[in-house]
């Protein structure tokens, strides 16, 4: 856990932003969304998961998290298959390129992230399906291994990214299929809270920011 020594300390210094855990591209809580993007030069570390299902590639982090949810799901009854996880930075300029061609800008933008704006750059998302299938669709909600996800997903350091009452927030449609590890201590904290990552991480500054208003003067400077 950082402390908000620690972040205070390195705000003084360095600037807010350096500060941030959420300014950490190679940290778990990056935020990256239609307005916030990641370099086309970043190409984070990744391994193939040992689980089951397709484009199996995550950060070592998340796919080690990955593999233990995999493994506690199959116990309680439920099996999940991978069905997209990293996606290169040409990977996604790829997908929307294609989709915008087939279905014009307005679905293609509703729809795909624009190369740099999408979460699989990082090597932290996965989107997940039930065994035995691959469509993405919100009926996956509704679905033992869906309803398993929402209750469970946090437990292993992962968010359902983009929930259905945030849609406006988060700049995405409701995707139940669609997992972000950020990590067990910010995983919980989310969901305990009921907010998306936009608002806990909008959250999370201000907090910060109130430290250094009332202790930092007293505690820091002579």
């Amino acid at each position: 856990m950082i402390s908000l020594f620690t972040l205070s300390a390195g705000l003084l210094e360095g600037g807010f932003s350096a500060s941030l855990p959420d300014k950490d591209v190679n940290g778990t809580v990056f935020l990256v969304n239609r307005q916030l993007e990641i370099s086309s030069e970043y190409a984070p570390e990744v391994r193939k998961t040992n689980v089951y299902g397709m484009s199996q590639f995550m950060r070592d982090d998340a796919a080690t998290a990955l593999e233990e949810m995999f493994t506690v799901a199959k116990e309680d009854g439920v099996n999940l298959a991978t069905v997209s996880g990293y996606r290169s930075y040409s990977r996604q300029k790829t997908i929307y390129a294609r989709k915008r061609e087939t279905a014009g800008a307005s679905v293609a933008n509703s729809l795909v992230a624009l190369p740099g704006r999408s979460e699989h750059q990082l090597g932290l998302a996965m989107d997940l399906s039930q065994k035995g299938s691959s469509q993405l669709n919100t009926r996956f909600a509704s679905t033992k291994a869906g309803q398993w996800i929402d209750n469970n997903a946090h437990q292993f350091g992962f968010i359902v990214r983009y929930p259905e009452e945030y849609e406006d927030i988060t700049g995405y449609t409701y995707e139940p299929w669609h997992v972000r590890y950020v990590g067990m201590e910010h995983a919980t904290a989310m969901v305990k809270a009921g907010i998306p990552m936009e608002l806990y991480i909008s959250a999370y500054r201000l907090s910060v920011l109130d430290y250094l208003i009332h202790l930092v003067p007293t505690e820091v400077l002579p």
